[in-house]
Order: C-alpha cells, then sequence, then structure tokens
C-alpha cells in the first residue's frame, strides 16, 4: 500500500509513468530528481501518510525502497 501511494506522488511530481517506479529505483541516478524534487516528494509522503520525516531521516533516502522504509517506520510509532 505504502508503495502504491508513493509510486503516484513521485510519478506525480517528476512526471514519470508508475511503471518505471521500482522499489530499487534511486531518485537522482534512475529518475533525475533534483533537491527540490526530493522536497516535494518528501512534503507529499508527510501530507499523504500523515507524518513527519526530519531532515536527517530525509538525507538518507536514496531509493523508492529508503522511502517505503520511513513511512513504514514513521507509521508504526
Amino acid at each position: 500500500m505504502e508503495f502504491e501511494k508513493l509510486q503516484e506522488i513521485i510519478a506525480d511530481v517528476l512526471n514519470v509513468e508508475t511503471d518505471d517506479i521500482t522499489m530499487e529505483t534511486t531518485f537522482v541516478d534512475d529518475l533525475g530528481a533534483d533537491s527540490l524534487d526530493i522536497f516535494q516528494i518528501i512534503m507529499g509522503i508527510e501530507e499523504t501518510f500523515d507524518i513527519e520525516i526530519d531532515n536527517e531521516d530525509a538525507e538518507k533516502i536514496m531509493t523508492v525502497g529508503d522511502a517505503v522504509e520511513q513511512i513504514k517506520n514513521a507509521t508504526n510509532n
């Protein structure tokens, strides 16, 4: 569930197809995201899942799988 919602957020921000987004997809290398794009994706995650990701944790997000882990960790607390 988290993955599918995250795919939609990423596809919306980066204007890519959801089919191009996998758990191993990297934001910068595979999707060409810059720091503003990543910020917008994190804001979308926080709004969609009603969570807060602190800057230290956000800096660790390199792949879509990393973002899913952050969402799971934040929603389990």
